[in-house]
């Protein structure tokens, strides 16, 4: 792109997918403003909301080939896939370069932020009641301090429009990526002033369920204190989101936490609403050979997904999160699939079947109205025991607890205090528990990072170029080109 901070001229009606009833449109018209409070929701439902979609193929978390936590798990340990789409080169086995589309394709989301900034501008103006408007601008924070860490936590610091570039569009700007510390800070900034003002959650039967809550904010907060290595900071916003407040809990058992039927359950933190002909997701189409019996017949079925064996085998055999982590299924005509006998079409010859995901009986092909959720308590709880753990140096009761309730969950035994070796110890099985727990939710590669490991699997995947800057991905060749020299690529790359 030629500039950087081009915003189309024009509305375009789309149809939503938050489950907000409103018009929606994709690109911000500077000569036009919003007149009424639904004028004003409508920008915010496509600003704050859509880049966020599981939609089909749209939405940086749909589960297709442009899902951010599907693209990031694929390059770990427990990702693998059938297909030999472009997109999957040098990312199955990770050999990052500019070219590599599937790491790269995300760096577009940079100008989703613009939108929210030129939003909040258009919508300060709007006659309406000013609690609605506050609620509805701190949700455009929110969204601008989540893509941003989003899109930093993948290729670190990346430009950010002022309001005042992004008011003269055909002004040739070339904007320089910031440094790190302002990174952090406008993210941090963004999510803990949207968290001041919205609601700490949303009632499963609210009308506004699927909206930007302080929940949210504070898990991101979480995640990104954990990504600077900000223990403490972490800690506190795991007890925040501890509070009755909220009203987070584990669900009893782990397969309801993926169906149709308990959807909007107690552990969900944020989840992307799926509704028919609207929003759609296509995981069991992703994951499903043709020959698995499923209750609904008309359910598509693209042999794609695995999660490798040499994963599936650090389970424990009782861990009861294996009923959706398919390891050995039976056809209609009696003939059983597993690692020895994988059959002929690749079915089983990757991996175990990551089915995570219940049925739509609805569904009349790939697409399902259950909802796919982005984030959950469990991450939380875990992600809280290993900052103590980490912040103290020790191994506390409190850590012990928390790792425990989510394992107990699971039909393994609980830990005590004693029953580690030390803190390294701690922090290893807590990795291999995240990764028994949160499989195909985008939590892996991060979590590998934080403990030096990333580099280390994409070896152990194949990868003859992994080195430390695959830590972090490369910017598109394009950004380069066209930044002149101002866009300067991550080290190495």
């Amino acid at each position: 792109m030629k500039k950087l901070l081009y915003i189309l001229l024009f509305f375009i009606p789309v149809v939503g997918c938050t489950n907000l009833d409103s018009e929606m449109y994709d690109v911000i018209n500077p000569t036009i403003f919003p007149k009424t409070e639904e004028d004003a929701e409508a920008l915010v439902t496509a600003a704050a909301y859509a880049p966020f979609w599981s939609n089909y193929w749209s939405g940086i978390f749909t589960e297709g080939e442009g899902g951010i936590q599907i693209i990031g798990d694929m390059t770990t340990d427990l990702g693998d896939c059938n297909w030999d789409d472009a997109v999957w080169t040098g990312v199955l086995v990770p050999e990052f370069t500019p070219y590599t589309g599937g790491v790269t394709q995300f760096y577009g989301y940079v100008n989703s932020i613009s939108k929210m900034t030129l939003t909040i501008s258009r919508i300060e103006g709007v006659d309406m009641d000013p609690e609605k408007k506050a609620r509805l601008i701190a949700e455009l924070r929110c969204g601008r301090g989540w893509m941003a860490y989003l899109l930093y936590d993948w290729f670190g610091p990346v430009p950010v429009a002022t309001l005042e570039q992004l008011e003269n569009p055909l002004r040739e700007e070339i904007l320089p990526r910031p440094t790190k510390e302002w990174m952090v800070n406008y993210i941090e900034t963004e999510l803990k002033e949207a968290a001041k003002v919205l609601p700490p959650v949303y009632a499963a039967n609210s009308g506004d369920y699927g909206r930007m809550h302080a929940g949210l904010a504070h898990t991101l907060l979480m995640k990104l204190y954990m990504h600077e290595g900000r223990w403490s900071d972490a800690v506190a916003c795991g007890r925040e989101l501890m509070k009755a407040d909220y009203g987070y809990a584990l669900q009893t058992n782990y397969e309801d936490i993926f169906t149709l039927e308990n959807e909007r359950n107690s552990e969900i933190i944020w989840a992307c609403q799926e509704k028919r002909d609207i929003c759609e997701s296509m995981w069991l189409a992703h994951v499903l050979p043709s020959q698995y019996i499923t209750k609904n017949e008309n359910i598509q079925k693209w042999n794609g997904y695995r999660v490798p064996w040499a994963f599936y085998h650090t389970f424990e055999a009782q861990d009861k999160r294996l009923k959706v982590l398919v390891g050995e299924f039976t056809d209609a005509e009696g003939t059983v699939y597993n690692e020895a006998n994988p059959g002929t079409g690749n079915e089983m010859t990757l991996g175990a079947l990551p089915v995570k995901y219940g049925e739509d009986p609805n569904a009349t092909g790939e697409g399902s109205e259950v909802d796919w959720v982005v984030y959950r308590y469990a991450d939380v709880l875990l992600l809280m025991a290993e900052a103590l753990v980490r912040e103290g140096n020790a191994v506390t009761s409190e850590a012990a607890a928390l790792f425990s309730d989510v394992r107990e969950r699971a039909g393994l035994s609980r830990y005590a205090v004693g029953d580690f070796a030390g803190v390294q110890d701690f922090l290893d099985k807590i990795l291999l528990e995240r990764g028994h727990e949160l499989w195909f939710e985008g939590c892996r590669r991060s979590d590998l990072i934080r403990h030096g490991k990333y580099v280390e699997k994409a070896k152990e995947k194949g990868s003859v170029t992994a080195a430390d800057h695959f830590n972090i991905m490369p910017l598109p060749s394009s950004a380069i080109t066209n930044g002149k020299g101002i866009v300067l690529q991550n080290p190495v790359y």
